[in-house]
């Protein structure tokens, strides 16, 4: 009789267990699914991520493209108005010449 009630005991400590099991299962497996949504939602989230980084990769280059070409435009008329003035100087180095030679003809 004592073997029947241990064996009974053992039963239902099991049942307790496997019961416990069967819970912890449960809980692991909405957890899974939690985790499994929140996988999904971050997968979008760099999706997105990366669409708008390859956008502001590709405005940075057309930025940059459109600064190297008025940098280019500024130093042509930079260099435009360095040869202006210097042709203006050789000008008035000549009128100088010009009416230092007067100067000297009519003395």
């Amino acid at each position: 009789m004592k073997n029947i009630e241990e064996k009974e005991n053992k039963l239902k400590e099991t049942l307790n267990r496997l019961h416990s099991i069967s819970t912890n299962m449960s809980k692991m497996q909405e957890n899974i699914s939690g985790l499994d949504n929140q996988k999904n939602q971050l997968l979008g989230e760099k999706n997105s991520a990366q669409e708008k980084y390859q956008k502001l990769l590709y405005e940075h280059h057309h930025l940059k493209k459109q600064l190297e070409k008025s940098q280019k435009e500024i130093n042509n008329k930079f260099d435009q108005k360095n040869e202006f003035s210097k042709k203006v100087d050789e000008l008035n180095q000549e009128t100088e010449n010009l009416l230092e030679e007067i100067d000297e003809w009519q003395t």
